[in-house]
């Protein structure tokens, strides 16, 4: 464990490293009429606009706490910005915005998203990365600020790793069916296949009904989806999640192939990740715009748009269409996973964190809307050509990525090719996010414990090692099973609870005065009034709406008609709790192994750690009311 310099009496074990220079004197220097001073704590000089201010002779400085080596940095700004934008823009803003968008009124869904977006989604962003910048931390040693919250930190560390075992596998997924549009003919295109059932319909013979209720979308009968549930999946092997039976061998091999990626380009860090993000972040958007001038020239093209955008401001009136609009928000930009703090821990101390927060934020909610036109109109392209309406096709999730999108490609000619080009955008747009999901995870621990710091090559192979183990439950026969309990339950309320105790700890115990301190000190600037109080108030309350909103709105789990059973819930929610608790654990932990009094015990718990000979000398900033009330 990393070790730090406290002022004082010792209050007990910290977990932190301090690279500033520590004065050991008491007693506080006479206040002088100065300029305005931007520290810069990182190389212990003094900067004003138009001097350097020789450090104050009258204290004593011990020499301060060299690490051990620079901490690494971006080769190049660019290569930040596109690991950013990789990270955030995921399978997600494909498959389940634009349906969002259509179920919730159409155009109408973009005012609740939008107003989520300004005062709290890019608060949020903002927030993230300056805290990552300004202390050169990872997720669990960034709460050096505030120690007693240093078990959000692990939660967050934690519930990354659990994404990553089965997030990893829909990857697996991707490349299986990109390996397997090498043919002349798709394999999802006709019945008549080992994995075909004898009442396979070929949807060019297809006289469908929507009398019993059933969608096209919901139809198992196709061969797209027949391909998807039988030949990838092998769904029919499985009874439900107690019968998950062996690995399917050829998952195996695409897994294997994905974390071998995902090995190669974290192993060095940044320096090698930020090179490969100028392809996996950049791809996604030239396919994309391919897909979307290829669809929008297709016949019904035009309905399947015109019904992504109509707008029912009725729809407005509804709870759902704000909780959805909030939910959405939240996971689309991945605030909270410890990924957005660990990539600008990388940054130079003087980079422009706001402007980033606001260019990548923005890029991320664009992509998603435009994401929608390529989207609908296949989806009006497939209304169309089967007859039906378009709430019949419309779907989310991996039902609209690897069953009707598929299907509508193998109509097209050259459908190989569109294929291939399809299957590559989901495997680009998979591979950076998860390659955040793991930097988040190195970082966030190597940060913390030194060994792993200085062997970081072996530990990245010991996480990618432990996350092909745990993942090879998802790509059993019953492997959908274990994927939709950890979607749901893995990073569900319990990253709502995360980011909210993490908002509460940054704007109420650390104080947004110091925060804003902290950006005036990188930057020049404080940021404004609008932002401390999205800060302090607006952000806080739309994480504690989120999250019970995803409270009330739980339902035990289905997938299509199989209901999981009791236990499989209880399961899920252990993995949840196995995160959450880590917060009061830790509290708990770091109360009782500072010493002294119960109230110095508690300062100690929630004072920053530069601040500790303040304790010492009786001057506890959080025990005084204006801390709590100002606003900087």
């Amino acid at each position: 464990m990393l070790t730090s310099k406290m002022f004082g009496s010792k209050p007990g074990q910290s977990d932190h490293k301090l690279s500033s220079v520590v004065p050991i004197k008491e007693t506080v220097p006479e206040k002088k009429d100065v300029e305005l001073i931007l520290v810069k704590e990182q190389n212990g000089v003094q900067y004003t606009n138009n001097t350097i201010i020789a450090p104050d002779t009258s204290l004593k400085y011990e020499t301060p706490v060299q690490e051990e080596q620079e901490r690494e940095h971006w080769g190049k700004k660019i290569d930040f910005l596109l690991s950013v934008v990789g990270f955030s823009v995921d399978l997600a803003n494909v498959w389940r915005f634009p349906y969002l968008c259509y179920k919730n009124g159409g155009g109408a869904f973009l005012i609740p998203y939008t107003l989520f977006l300004i005062i709290a989604g890019m608060p949020l962003f903002y927030m993230e990365l300056a805290l990552g910048q300004y202390n050169r931390e990872g997720a669990a040693t960034v709460w050096k600020i505030c120690p007693c919250f240093k078990g959000v930190g692990y939660t967050v560390i934690l519930i990354a790793l659990y994404v990553g075992f089965y997030y990893n596998v829909i990857i697996a997924w991707s490349l299986y069916y990109l390996v397997s549009s090498f043919t002349s003919e798709l394999p999802w295109t006709k019945c008549g296949n080992k994995w075909n059932t004898d009442n396979c319909t070929d949807p060019n013979h297809l006289n469908f009904s929507l009398s019993n209720g059933t969608t096209y979308a919901e139809y198992k009968l196709t061969p797209a989806a027949q391909f998807y549930e039988r030949a990838v999946l092998h769904l029919d092997g499985s009874t439900g999640i107690d019968d998950l039976g062996q690995p399917r061998w050829q998952l195996s091999i695409c897994l294997f192939a994905v974390l071998i990626v995902l090995f190669f380009s974290l192993w060095k860090g940044v320096k090698t990740s930020g090179k490969v993000v100028w392809i996996t972040a950049t791809l996604p958007y030239v396919v994309l715009f391919v897909l979307l001038i290829r669809g929008v020239t297709l016949p019904g093209s035009s309905k399947g748009i015109s019904s992504y955008l109509h707008i029912d401001l009725e729809k407005l009136q509804e709870a759902t269409v704000w909780i959805d609009a909030a939910t959405q928000i939240f996971y689309s930009l991945g605030a909270g996973f410890g990924v957005l703090i660990a990539f600008a821990s990388y940054n130079k101390f003087d980079n422009n964190c706001y402007r980033d927060a606001l260019l990548t934020s923005t890029i991320n909610c664009v992509t998603s809307f435009i994401s929608g036109f390529a989207i609908f109109s296949i989806l009006g392209y497939m209304a169309q050509k089967n007859n039906v309406d378009i709430k019949d096709v419309a779907t989310e999730g991996p039902g609209l990525v690897f069953i009707i999108y598929p299907e509508a490609i193998s109509t097209l000619r050259g459908s190989t090719v569109w294929a291939i080009v399809f299957f590559i955008m989901l495997i680009t747009l998979g591979i950076d996010s998860a390659m955040g999901g793991m930097e988040a995870v190195i970082t966030g621990l190597a940060d913390d414990i030194a060994i792993f710091k200085k062997h970081r090559k072996l530990f990245t192979f010991l996480v990618a090692v432990i996350t092909f183990l745990f993942a090879l439950l998802c790509i059993t026969n019953g492997g959908i099973y274990v994927v939709t309990l950890l979607d749901t339950f893995a990073a569900g309320t319990s990253i709502l609870f995360a980011v909210l105790i993490e908002a509460i700890g940054v704007s109420w115990f650390y104080g947004v005065d110091r925060f804003s301190d902290d950006i005036y000190r990188m930057l020049g600037f404080k940021p404004g009034l609008y932002w401390r109080l999205c800060w302090k108030f607006v952000s806080p309350a739309f994480l504690l709406f989120v999250v019970i909103a995803s409270i009330v709105k739980y339902k035990p789990l289905v997938y299509d008609d199989y209901p999981f059973p009791a236990w499989a819930n209880h399961t899920g929610w252990a993995v949840a709790l196995s995160s959450m608790m880590l917060v009061p654990l830790y509290f708990i932990y770091k109360f009782m192994t500072v010493r002294g009094s119960f109230k110095k015990r508690l300062a100690y718990c929630i004072t920053p750690e530069n601040e500790y000979h303040l304790v010492a000398q009786g001057d506890i900033r959080q025990f005084k009311l204006r801390h709590w009330l100002t606003i900087g």
